[in-house]
């Protein structure tokens, strides 16, 4: 017995020796290898329901906060987060997945989750690391990333989106995982070239700039590539009445006494005679204890954002103050998030034709941008708010004067309407972008107290003057000369 006891042992340590000692240290419960469809609904969930919260609301003239000196309405922030680039970990691994199962429809995937989540940094600080970010996800040595500067990754988010759209154009199956479309590749490769004009647009200001050749590729893309054609092309996550899937600000405590609606949103609707007022905000205490009527324009009133807090909590405190629509932190279905829809296209190529970068009736767009509008908040929203927004209210709304775009006579005037009607969408539902699109167009403009700016950008973090100081200070330097890492330094894209 005790021979055989030692035969077996001997027997173990041979066949173990034979063993890869690489492939002994595997741990199970650690896998190194998914399928790629595993880290896309992940990485879908993450991108398209978190862009701002409340934050962006109060810097856009949308929210005023009655207890406290709110940073962004009084425009004092400072440093903002590479937070995204936690983000597109996910999103490189994905890619590498997908090349090991050689299955391009998540590259492509992965190409615009890059491209989404760049051009944001870009536009939030300037420069930032983009050629040389993330290596430390494929190599066992790397260096802290130098930085790239806007325009170069301006230049590598289009080049990315375009490589997403070849992509996805030789693509015919189902992409599994996928809980914007279902793993509908056309209607993927819609949402990809929208955003193209999308970026396009934001780049304005650079018509002039040979290299980019932005007014033609504008329209090669306008012209030729297949783009969101309805509200049910919306790039948006919709929300479950599930733990975990529902709508991020559902029970909420921001939406406590403190936060009230600010009084030029609630004018700009005013003035127009815009129902959507009555989906985004409720009466006033005094109004409603009057008995107004929900769709009286009168019953409504905001907080003035550039006087001190504690003077619009006394106007507050008199119930004399709109807060925001229950719905949105007590509905957890509310309404989807949009990362880009069908509107916000139709504005983009109004403006298009405006600037001349491509022929057609900027009216048209633009009354399809507004109806989509309305249309959205008719099919999500409940009770008798649907009612308010109908088809026929809106036709009616687009004949009123400072409505009607046929009406504005020069180009600025245009792009001014068009820029208000993408801000009185936006909602809950644009992240920083009304913010970004006012920094571009000067529309609209944001009442502040006197001698205040609007800041640019945000300062970088400070973990990258701890981790990675050589390479931000030369970003600063060659951004600003002289200039220091500071709020209202402008950036490339706005000179």
């Amino acid at each position: 017995m005790k021979k055989i006891s030692i035969y077996l042992v001997a027997l173990v340590l041979t066949l173990s020796a034979c063993k890869d000692f690489t492939e002994m240290n595997i741990d199970p419960n650690r896998p190194t290898e998914t399928h790629p469809q595993l880290l896309l609904t992940s990485i879908e969930w993450t991108a398209f329901q978190q862009f701002g919260g409340t934050g962006p609301l109060y810097a856009q003239k949308m929210l005023v906060q009655t207890d406290g000196e709110n940073t962004a309405q009084y425009y004092k922030w400072d440093r903002g987060s590479f937070g995204p680039y936690s983000s597109l970990r996910d999103v490189t691994k994905m890619m590498e997945e997908a090349v090991r199962i050689n299955d391009n429809s998540y590259v492509a995937l992965g190409k615009f989750f890059r491209a989404y989540y760049f051009y944001n940094l870009a536009v939030t600080f300037g420069d930032i690391p983009y050629s040389q970010a993330l290596q430390g996800e494929t190599q066992a040595e790397y260096s802290p990333a130098q930085y790239d500067n806007q325009k170069a990754v301006f230049v590598g988010v289009l080049k990315e989106l375009e490589e997403a759209n070849t992509l996805l154009k030789n693509e015919n199956n189902i992409i599994a995982g996928d809980i914007i479309y279902q793993g509908d590749v056309t209607k993927w490769r819609k949402l990809v070239n929208s955003f193209r004009l999308k970026v396009l647009m934001s780049l304005s200001k650079k018509e002039a700039d040979a290299d980019l050749n932005i007014k033609s590729a504008f329209a090669q893309i306008a012209q030729n590539e297949p783009l969101l054609a309805s509200a049910a092309d919306d790039g948006q996550l919709v929300f479950l009445d599930q733990q975990g899937n529902r709508y991020p600000e559902f029970n909420s405590s921001s939406f406590g006494s403190g936060m009230y609606i600010d009084s030029t949103f609630i004018r700009r609707l005013q003035d127009r005679e815009d129902p959507r007022l009555f989906i985004y905000c409720t009466q006033t205490k005094l109004a409603s204890e009057a008995g107004k009527d929900l769709t009286d324009f009168t019953a409504y009133e905001g907080g003035d954002p550039a006087v001190p807090y504690a003077q619009v909590n006394i106007k507050a405190t008199a119930g004399k103050t709109s807060k925001v629509n229950d719905r949105y932190h007590k509905d957890p279905t509310t309404e989807p998030r949009v990362i880009l829809g069908y509107s916000e296209l139709q504005f983009i190529l109004a403006e298009g034709v405006v600037r001349g970068w491509i022929t057609g009736d900027a009216a048209a767009y633009y009354n399809k941008g507004v109806k989509a509008s309305f249309k959205f908040y008719e099919t999500y929203t409940k009770g008798s708010m649907p009612a308010y927004v109908s088809e026929d209210k809106a036709t009616e709304y687009l004949t009123k004067p400072l409505n009607d775009l046929a009406l504005a006579t020069t180009t600025e005037a245009k792009i001014e309407r068009i820029a208000m009607q993408k801000y009185l969408r936006s909602f809950f539902q644009s992240g920083w972008d009304s913010y970004f699109n006012t920094l571009r167009t000067g529309y609209p403009d944001y009442r502040r107290p006197s001698g205040v700016s609007l800041p640019y950008r945000w300062i970088y973090p400070q973990a990258e003057y701890n981790n990675n100081r050589e390479n931000v200070s030369e970003a600063i330097k060659s951004q600003f000369g002289e200039g220091k890492d500071l709020i209202n330094e402008k950036t490339w894209w706005l000179q």
